[in-house]
């Protein structure tokens, strides 16, 4: 009798557990939807918004005392090269550094006050950043309020997110594939750059365009390093027709960005500049969107690989 009653508390037990496995997941369904919504709504009012300022002319102008002639070149063309040297300098050294970490390092208390750091940076505000790029690179190295001063602050703060997200991604690799490689006679290196690394590709870039999706909308720490506010003209291009065919010199143009930008609007009493900054505000938001889109797609390309 007594084992029967334990048996019918062990079912009552599971079927509870059961019903409240439901209940969270509805729960996390429902405020899942409600950060949604919200977000929804917000792109739909910026849309509302700034919907007579949509067009080729708001793209392709530079900004203007007269809100009717302003538009958003200068920004996003500085936004994109920012974000260039950003991904260049982040990726390489986030991913040997979680390479380095995942693969190489020894587990002792040296490692495990590194990986705490990396971990606690990651919630470090931005401002810091900017207040150390600002005593480092534009003071120290002396590179000015320049595009590549901006690049490496916002490298700095998306390089703890490409670290973490990079060791996760090495983590989720089976250790069987290791062990197979290391049974046929692999050295530890061929081991992370023919099998490792190409099974987590997707996680990789995925944990790269996530923190690209934060870094450009970062206002303060390009603020703080002296990002222009008003800015009409565009930096060099990085490509010539004479040889060596590429130009250095657009990293030590001066800049601005879209988020500099939407301050300067928002900051101003007109409505038109109103406008302005909520049509700004749209398309920022939209390229982050994008980014977001494009990094889901790659880790279910390269996932979809995987499993064929």
């Amino acid at each position: 009798m007594s084992a029967v009653m334990t048996i019918e508390e062990l079912r009552a037990g599971l079927a509870w557990r059961k019903n409240l496995d439901k209940v969270f997941v509805v729960v996390g369904l429902l405020i899942l939807m409600s950060c949604l919504g919200l977000l929804a709504l917000l792109f739909l009012d910026l849309v509302r918004d700034g919907a007579a300022r949509f067009g080729w002319d708001f793209l392709t102008q530079f900004p203007s005392r007269k809100a009717e002639r302003a538009g958003i070149l200068s920004a996003w063309v500085g936004t994109s090269m920012i974000m260039l040297v950003t991904a260049l300098v982040a990726l390489p050294i986030g991913v040997a550094a979680a390479i380095y970490l995942e693969e190489y390092a020894p587990k002792n208390w040296i490692t495990g006050v590194i990986e705490i750091n990396v971990t606690n940076l990651a919630g470090v505000p931005s401002i810091v950043y900017g207040l150390l790029a600002l005593g480092l690179f534009v003071y120290q190295f002396g590179l000015g309020q320049s595009v590549l001063a901006a690049g490496l602050t916002l490298a700095l703060l998306i390089l703890p997110i490409i670290i973490v997200g990079t060791r996760e991604a090495l983590r989720a690799v089976p250790k069987a594939i290791r062990e197979a490689a290391y049974g046929l006679g692999a050295t530890r290196w061929e081991v992370t750059k023919d099998h490792v690394l190409p099974y987590s590709t997707g996680g990789i870039l995925t944990g790269l365009i996530l923190g690209l999706s934060r870094a450009i909308g970062e206002t303060a720490p390009i603020i703080t390093i002296g990002a222009l506010s008003f800015i009409a003209f565009l930096p060099g291009s990085p490509v010539t027709g004479e040889f060596p065919f590429v130009n250095f010199e657009w990293l030590k143009s001066e800049f601005t960005a879209m988020p500099i930008q939407i301050f300067n609007w928002v900051s101003r009493p007109d409505q038109a500049f109103q406008q302005n900054a909520a049509a700004a505000a749209a398309i920022l938001l939209g390229m982050t969107l994008a980014m977001n889109a494009v990094a889901i797609w790659i880790r279910y390309r390269f996932r979809k690989k995987i499993n064929w």
